[in-house]
């Protein structure tokens, strides 16, 4: 009684997913079978790394229309790279970003922002963290940015701003990676950023002559 209960409640927590799937199943799997046998006889090669927010609106392989195997995505709150450190913690973005670079040999990492990001509002205002185990130490991270911002006292153009060095502070992070910068002085690999916006779909890329996002038209 009790596992066919819960297998019942199982259908009926799933069932929105299990819709999507079966959708996914009669629609798009059949147009993208012959695809997914390719990838899982000869694994997956993909050229993008994209570090992005965990954020459900701000999907990377729905902004940049991205097939199966095209992109590696790691996510985390605010999408940050933390700066490279050798102990032996628990550092799941770092191993991610680390089997990317080395043994799936990525040659471009995107380090993907968004506006309206959540991450960015509980580093502006720290009550929004607490209670909530780990977040204040993760977004701790984002302190330089904080404070190049701290000049902006307009408080929706201070968030703006903080979106946008959040990214570059990530950059700048990823360089702290030797693995990273080595591919990187090599010109093997390629650092990018950019910004979505979630209301207007307007894609910035930090241009990297002038440090300034541009958007793309």
């Amino acid at each position: 009684m009790t596992s066919w209960y819960s297998f019942i409640r199982w259908q009926h927590d799933m069932k929105k997913l299990i819709k999507g799937y079966r959708m996914f199943k009669a629609g798009r799997w059949p147009e993208e079978r012959a695809h997914y046998e390719e990838l899982a006889h000869r694994g997956q090669s993909p050229e993008y790394l994209i570090i992005a927010c965990s954020d459900s609106r701000a999907d990377p392989a729905t902004i940049f229309h991205a097939r199966p195997g095209e992109l590696f995505v790691i996510r985390n709150v605010a999408g940050i790279v933390p700066p490279f450190e050798s102990d032996s913690g628990h550092r799941g973005t770092s191993a991610a970003l680390a089997f990317a670079v080395l043994q799936l040999k990525v040659k471009n990492i995107v380090v993907l922002g968004h506006a309206q990001c959540g991450g960015v509002e509980a580093a502006l205002d720290g009550k929004l963290a607490a209670g909530i185990p780990f977040l204040s130490a993760w977004i701790g991270l984002l302190e330089p940015a904080l404070e190049h911002s701290a000049h902006l006292h307009d408080r929706a153009a201070r968030h703006e701003a903080m979106e946008r060095d959040c990214i570059r502070l990530s950059l700048e992070n990823l360089m702290t990676f030797p693995f990273v910068a080595e591919r990187v002085n090599a010109r093997s690999l390629a650092l990018d950023g950019a910004r979505f916006g979630i209301a207007d779909g307007k894609l910035e890329v930090l241009d990297r002559a002038s440090g300034n996002f541009l958007a793309i038209e």
